[in-house]
């Protein structure tokens, strides 16, 4: 009945909408994984996504935390860095998402590249790079971007759009051309994952899925359900 009154509200018919996704000809299985370690599947998906020019931002990811009692929030930010270690992102550290973390590091990531018929699901935990790689990234940025980070006190309530640009032009007036934009409370997190999930979309809806998980002590390697992967992982099908 809600879905239906929803329906109602739009001259779209929402139920309807659905694309054409892969063929069963271009199924994702297991033997085209050539190296069993997610981070270099990432980076080999990653790099499609990048060299795809329907693809405007390929490093735009979906970034869920959650609150100590629970509740969720979802934002979308920029991936900077990938590497064995984890996935890096930056932001203020006075914002929602930064406050959350700092009550439950537990965190998901998800990427969703749509010409590709690709998704990307990250879980780990979140944690604070150093001051100097922060600050080092910082000054790495456009000029103007540092003073909007300077000029924002991110997720706090503000009067106006005015208010805004009224402090962002008081440190363009103090700082002048020439002057070090000095870095507000900001910095990156690292993303240490121990699931990885790749999703590849088939038009008969039977998508596939290919999980990669830390391996634990009650993980079974059959090579049917489980399959051993490299550096620690395991991976396994998961049903759509």
């Amino acid at each position: 009945m809600r879905f239906s009154v929803i329906r109602k509200m739009s001259s779209i018919d929402v139920s309807a909408l659905r694309i054409k996704y892969k063929e069963k000809r271009e199924v994702f299985t297991e033997d085209s994984i050539l190296v069993k370690n997610p981070f270099h599947l990432f980076k080999t998906w990653f790099d499609e996504a990048c060299n795809t020019p329907e693809i405007i931002e390929p490093n735009a990811m979906c970034l869920a935390t959650a609150s100590a009692n629970g509740f969720p929030s979802a934002r979308f930010v920029l991936l900077k860095s990938c590497t064995e270690k984890g996935f890096t992102f930056f932001t203020n550290y006075d914002s929602r998402k930064a406050k959350e973390i700092a009550e439950n590091k537990k965190v998901a990531l998800a990427f969703y590249w749509l010409p590709l018929r690709r998704s990307i699901r990250i879980e780990g935990t979140a944690e604070k790079i150093s001051h100097s790689e922060s600050e080092e990234y910082f000054h790495q940025r456009p000029r103007a971007s540092q003073i909007g980070a300077l000029a924002s006190p991110q997720s706090q309530p503000i009067p106006s759009r005015g208010y805004l640009d009224e402090i962002e032009k008081n440190i363009v007036d103090k700082l002048g051309e020439n002057e070090v934009v000095p870095m507000p409370n900001w910095g990156g997190y690292l993303v240490i994952p121990h699931r990885i999930e790749f999703w590849q979309g088939q038009t008969n809806r039977l998508h596939d899925r290919i999980c990669f998980k830390k391996a634990n002590n009650d993980d079974v390697v059959d090579n049917k359900l489980l399959h051993q992967g490299e550096n620690g992982w395991v991976y396994e099908r998961l049903a759509p």
